[in-house]
């Protein structure tokens, strides 16, 4: 027997997904006789899918939707339509409008436009007098109360253009999953091979087939892969889940296909995973969960609809997706029929995060939002029982007062959680919070007698002290970030740390961990050394050759982090005599007794992020930015792959600083790099990742 992508991938996706029914052949096909069902217990199986043979289903070759299984759904799922079916076809008529569509709107505009009806947010006037009630297409709430079919080799046609998808998944005549099985018997053929047939051949030659798209998978039955339309085939990932956590063998792939595709997942992603956003070039792009922001996010609901324990740690790696695992989130617990309409409170400790948060809700257009823009304002829509996503700074309960709200479903989503929380500011949130939920993220907690991230979020309940851990390995793994690589310059360009270390251990001593941090910041011998004008020159000097030979050819940029703002300006001038001024930029603070030549480097918000816009194009000329304490967390920007580092840093402040390299862009980008002039390897060995 000659084995095919067609009986041995393929065929092993429909056995995984499909169940025999009662009182039909197992297979079109099948000789193994007719089903007879389990009785009561068959009847309490979870919702699955049929196998439909593609000759069988009632749709000529040029359609997209299954008619007569839509009308029938339309009819099933909306009395209104019930009462009158012919109302089903004004229904129907508008759904292929949609299709027609795609053409002079796009993919991505098409598909938003159906995953509104398809989430039932679309309304018809079919109310007694003619007012416009919600139209239900499927039904998500409920998995099994739908028709739910699988099918092979789909045929569509459209003009001259005819393709043929291995595997398509149809709910109530919609195809809203679409797979392509490649052969494992060639070495050469990746599942790369079919996520590039589907997003390079199939949505370009035939996108009225991806209107209705959830999403699309790839597998050469060794690795699994999915992705949303148009979304760069590197950013495609693996399901994973607790029971499932390898690859490499036909079983892994059907592990993770019997996890992901079954139908209440399918649904859900739809419901509640699924966003919709503008990029920085104001282009409309389609997003959806990776597997942890998945799993985490339903971890969070239930634990919410449960009503105990009120809290849960998430360690997940930086750069892993936490900004729109707390999106996913907060749409979820917001659209939850058990919570009663919940307050959702989304808390940062810096501005800069506040600014990467709020642009990641907005970009999403996340409804009912609010960004909190002072205490006075926070305490007013406590008071007034609000119920919509609140974004705001711990800070701004520093004046809270007492409590502002007793509600149960309030439920508080802390950011960056292991910097704050464990002190005045974390004890009065609680306090004016006294009843809600309260989740930390972070990618780097802190486990120590003075500051515990454990302790202030940690539920006794959790085995390890964490309701959901994404670790450094799980996220390089997945390519959900990238490793970091470390260089260490000549060591004459190098401070002795350990003689200054020692130096300062001796005089300092006695003091307590913030007074020496404190005492370090304004340490002159320190910045002595470090502004040394030939040790400076030859720092700038190594950086800018390092740049030209290893960074700029490939087409990214860099990140030099100095020791304070003096030498932001200082690293600046040393720079603009070997390369253009326009190829680098300060990006720091600035205060009213500064001296003119820092104050020049003030920004407001909107002009700093029209800068760092220009960072993130590759075309702009705009190579360097020069930082001291800004754009070390909440700085994104996928085209920054090096960092030089020249600045003492440690522990989480470290980690969170050289993760900014570490954001995935292309499969040029293999890695982020760190240089260290000043001789952190050490630092970082300790930094728990």
């Amino acid at each position: 027997m000659t084995f095919t992508e067609a009986n041995t991938v393929e065929q092993m996706i429909l056995d995984a997904v499909t169940r025999p029914v009662a009182g039909q052949p197992r297979r079109v096909g099948d000789t193994r006789g007719t089903y007879l069902g389990d009785s009561l217990g068959d009847l309490l199986r979870p919702a699955q899918w049929s196998y439909e043979a593609p000759a069988a289903i009632p749709r000529q070759l040029g359609d997209v939707l299954v008619e007569p299984w839509l009308r029938e759904a339309l009819i099933r799922l909306n009395p209104e339509i019930a009462a009158q079916p012919d109302r089903a076809d004004e229904v129907i008529y508008s759904l292929r409008a949609i299709l027609l569509t795609v053409q002079a709107d796009g993919l991505v505009r098409a598909n938003e436009q159906m995953t509104a009806w398809l989430r039932g947010e679309k309304s018809m006037p079919f109310g007694p007098r003619g007012e416009h009630v919600p139209v239900r297409l499927v039904d998500a709430a409920r998995p099994a109360n739908n028709q739910l079919t699988v099918t092979n080799q789909w045929i569509y046609q459209a003009g001259a253009i005819e393709k043929r998808f291995d595997i398509v998944f149809v709910v109530n005549g919609l195809p809203l999953v679409i797979g392509e099985a490649k052969t494992p018997t060639r070495s050469a053929v990746t599942w790369f091979d079919g996520a590039y047939q589907i997003n390079q051949i199939y949505e370009v030659d035939a996108p009225a087939m991806f209107v209705p798209n959830v999403f699309s998978f790839a597998t050469e039955g060794r690795v699994y892969r999915y992705g949303a339309i148009r979304m760069p085939i590197e950013q495609w990932g693996p399901w994973r889940d607790d029971d499932n956590q390898d690859e490499g063998e036909l079983r892994h792939v059907q592990a993770a296909v019997q996890s992901m595709l079954r139908p209440e997942v399918v649904l859900d992603i739809l419901a509640h995973f699924t966003l919709y956003a503008t990029d920085k070039r104001h282009r409309r792009c389609k997003l959806i969960c990776r597997y942890q922001q998945y799993e985490t996010t339903n971890k969070i609901v239930a634990r919410v609809v449960k009503g105990y324990p009120k809290k849960g740690l998430i360690w997940h790696f930086q750069g892993s997706g936490k900004s729109l695992l707390m999106v996913f989130a907060a749409q979820k617990l917001r659209l939850h029929p058990q919570l009663g309409n919940p307050t959702v409170i989304i808390v940062v400790d810096r501005i800069d995060l506040d600014t990467q948060i709020s642009a990641t809700f907005n970009a999403a257009e996340v409804p009912n939002l609010v960004a909190v823009a002072t205490r006075q304002e926070l305490q007013a829509l406590l008071a007034q029982d609000v119920r919509k996503v609140l974004i705001t700074t711990i800070h701004k309960f520093g004046e809270a007062g007492g409590r502002l709200n007793e509600r149960s479903n309030i439920i508080v989503m802390v950011d960056e959680a292991h910097r704050t929380q464990e002190g005045d500011l974390g004890r009065k949130m609680r306090e004016a919070l006294p009843n809600a939920f309260l989740f930390g993220l972070t990618g780097t907690p802190i486990n120590r007698a003075d500051r515990n991230t454990f302790w202030a979020f940690g539920a006794d309940e959790d085995e390890h002290g964490y309701l959901s851990r994404y670790s450094f390995q799980d996220s390089i793994r997945d390519h959900a970030t990238l490793p970091l690589h470390f260089e260490a310059p000549e060591v004459r360009l190098k401070i002795d740390r350990a003689a200054i270390d020692e130096a300062f251990g001796q005089i300092t001593g006695a003091l307590s961990e913030q007074d020496r941090d404190d005492l370090a910041r304004r340490a002159a011998k320190m910045a002595v050394l470090v502004k040394n004008p030939e040790r400076l020159r030859a720092v700038v000097a190594h950086m800018v050759s390092h740049f030209q030979q290893k960074i700029e050819p490939n087409g990214f940029k860099a990140q030099l982090v100095v020791f304070d703002r003096e030498c932001c300006v200082l690293y600046k001038q040393a720079m603009d005599e070997l390369i253009s001024p326009e190829a680098s930029v300060i990006v720091m603070t600035a205060a009213p007794g500064d001296p003119p030549a820092w104050r020049q480097h003030e920004r407001d918000k909107d002009a700093e992020e029209k800068l760092l816009d220009r960072f993130r194009d590759p075309v702009d000329p705009l190579q360097f930015v020069i930082v001291t304490a800004k754009l070390l967390t909440g700085f994104d920007a996928p085209i920054l792959q090096v960092m030089y580092l020249d600045k003492p840093m440690k522990d989480h402040n470290l980690l969170q600083a050289i993760c900014r390299t570490n954001r995935t862009l292309g499969q040029e980008k293999t890695h982020g790099l760190i240089v260290d002039y000043i001789g952190i390897f050490d630092d970082v060995a300790r930094a728990e990742l």
